[in-house]
């Protein structure tokens, strides 16, 4: 049997043990924001080394920063809305009482990934102390395996909080999202306005996610279900974002930029969040034409190990991206690499480089896998 008839096979096989009911729409889009967010991290983090008469040290930097040009590409890239629209349908769906138990199932499937990550990097680290790596490049090395750790913080928080946030969206329907929704504008306009309350972005860390968990907990219980109030989303997160960002001053990346003064992303900001309420309305006018694209076992078994395996990928990908620039450190200062990102060039030339980021992240995946996989795969299917 040739090795593509086999993955045909294996793909027949994961089709055949998805449930009937699983609505696998929800999954590739799943499936695409990790995708966005793996890809978007590897596009803009450039590592590079600085010497300052002390010795070398690799420093953070980012491409938007010095290619204003790039802008638009965090758009793209930046679907953190899309994981809490998935997680609150998600959490929605799957609590059915037992509240307690039902938690620690969640939270389980978030912590046992992140404590072998913990466990790993430690060791990592006493032995780049050990090697000699000075303390500023071990920083920056461990800040960039530990920052998306905080995505995990907030979605923890508001899955616990899940029964009154279902009560909120039961009582008020999609009008739920205009009390975190005013929130984020009320903190932006006094923080932005009040001399120094920059403090007072931090509760937009909560209240900015919970704009689309809210979203997908009203999706799970049939909103949506005509294409008119997503269109709507779509275009009217555009607009208030493109406004926002033109006449009020916020920055044009989604993402946080190295040395700005303003991040979209770190607190959310308003912008960031109308622009998430436009991700989720493209995400619900997608949702048809992704379940007629997984109604084919090779794409939806491509989604299923995707979301079987995405606390893994998510939690790996930036030690790809180490892992592959230091090899390629021991050959010199190889161009996308250990190289600062002042032209297009480096863009074309960091783009060469992502297929060997994907194999090392394969090679991660095929390692840590199990520590998100305790049952059989047909039962993880099931159970998601």
């Amino acid at each position: 049997m040739t090795g593509i008839a086999r993955l045909r096979e294996l793909a027949e096989q994961i089709d055949a043990a998805t449930p009937p009911h699983r609505d696998r729409a929800v999954d590739a889009l799943r499936a695409l924001a990790i995708v966005g967010v793996i890809f978007g991290h590897w596009l803009v983090t450039a590592l590079v080394v600085l010497n300052d008469g002390h010795g070398s040290s690799v420093h953070d930097a980012s491409p938007l920063a010095t290619l204003p040009i790039l802008m638009p590409a965090s758009w793209v890239f930046q679907t953190l809305a899309i994981f809490f629209l998935v997680g609150g349908y998600s959490a929605a769906t799957s609590f059915r009482g037992d509240y307690r138990g039902w938690l620690k199932r969640r939270l389980r499937r978030l912590s046992r990934p992140v404590a072998f990550l913990a466990v790993i990097w430690t060791l990592v680290a006493a032995c780049l102390i050990a090697l000699g790596v000075s303390w500023p490049t071990l920083h920056i090395l461990l800040t960039l395996v530990l920052d998306p750790l905080w995505f995990l913080g907030v979605f923890a928080l508001l899955t616990a909080v899940t029964p009154i946030a279902v009560g909120v969206v039961r009582r008020f329907g999609v009008g739920a999202v205009l009390i975190p929704l005013a929130m984020v504008a009320s903190v932006d306009l006094v923080r932005f306005n009040f001399g120094d309350l920059a403090w007072l972005g931090w509760i937009n860390v909560l209240a900015g996610w919970a704009v689309p968990y809210l979203m997908g907990i009203a999706w799970a219980r049939g909103a949506f279900a005509r294409r008119t109030i997503p269109a709507i989303m779509l275009g009217g997160g555009v607009a208030a974002a493109a406004a926002l960002v033109v006449l009020a001053g916020y920055p044009a990346s989604m993402v946080g930029v190295n040395s700005a003064a303003i991040s979209n992303l770190n607190p959310p900001t308003l912008a960031a969040v109308t622009f998430g309420i436009a991700q989720a309305g493209l995400a619900l006018l997608l949702r048809d034409p992704l379940a007629r694209w997984m109604r084919r076992p090779l794409a939806w078994a491509s989604v299923a190990v995707a979301n079987l395996s995405a606390m893994t990928l998510f939690l790996w990908h930036q030690t790809a991206l180490i892992t592959v620039t230091m090899l390629g450190s021991l050959s010199g200062r190889i161009p996308g690499l250990l190289t600062a990102p002042s032209s297009l060039a480096w863009v074309a030339e960091r783009l060469a480089w992502l297929p060997a980021f994907a194999i090392v992240l394969g090679v991660l995946l095929a390692t840590f896998w199990r520590a998100e996989q305790p049952v059989q795969l047909s039962a993880r299917i099931e159970a998601r």
